[in-house]
């Protein structure tokens, strides 16, 4: 079959001109700031051309987060409290950057924003949602590495789920972003790992740490500050 029967192969310095055009939108404007048409034009592309990577704007913004994300890059220090933090804290960036996208600066805003219109965008189409869960189980199948190395060294229980652990690690910063509105930080990606790893570690390693007792009203929605 001749080149032209298979056609032409996909150009990635379109995609990357395209993409680099709708983060730039997305991050300044927001969800509902971004125009396709005005990527397209931005982008130096015809419309139809965009549109035959990405068919709708759910698509776009999608790719766009996947783009931001770059490679995969979960670091093994062979400290486990540690490499879990560090990965709470990258998921934690990025929901961030993308909850605060098309606000103005310094706006004390908690709403989960980008990340909210991301959620629905996979439930409004099962091919985006498909992509999302792929992105995130080949993230988690290399912090699952991380839990299991451990598990090998001794520090963590035998019978731990890596899987199990993941989502509590994981959902709790996801429940902060689109339900309470409370902040994730790196001082909360560290509570959070060592209170999930309070049952997870072997005997051998002993208690955890005390907690802190600093006031965590930061933490608080507020409607849980008015309740107070």
């Amino acid at each position: 079959m001749s080149q032209a029967q298979r056609g032409r192969p996909r150009d990635a310095q379109i995609d990357e001109r395209v993409l680099r055009a709708a983060a730039e939108q997305l991050l300044r404007r927001g969800y509902g700031g971004l125009s396709v048409d005005e990527v397209a034009e931005q982008a130096g592309v015809a419309k139809t051309t965009l549109y035959r990577r990405w068919p709708t704007k759910d698509h776009l913004a999608i790719a766009v987060v996947a783009h931001l994300q770059g490679e995969d890059d979960i670091t093994d220090t062979g400290d486990i409290r540690r490499d879990l933090t560090d990965y709470m804290e990258k998921i934690a960036a990025a929901l961030n950057r993308l909850r605060s996208a098309g606000r103005p600066s310094g706006r004390d805003d908690r709403s989960a924003g980008v990340v909210a219109e991301l959620v629905a965008a996979g439930a409004r189409h099962d091919d985006i949602g498909e992509m999302g869960r792929r992105n995130y189980a080949r993230r988690n199948a290399l912090a699952a590495g991380l839990i299991e190395r451990a598990r090998e060294r001794g520090e963590l229980r035998a019978d731990l789920d890596p899987v199990i652990l993941l989502d509590q690690l994981a959902g709790a910063l996801y429940y902060r972003v689109l339900v309470t509105g409370a902040p994730v930080d790196r001082d909360y990606a560290e509570r959070l790992v060592t209170t999930a790893l309070g049952g997870a570690m072997a005997e051998a390693f002993g208690p955890l740490p005390p907690a802190d007792r600093t006031d965590r009203s930061a933490d608080r929605s507020p409607s849980q500050k008015g309740r107070s």
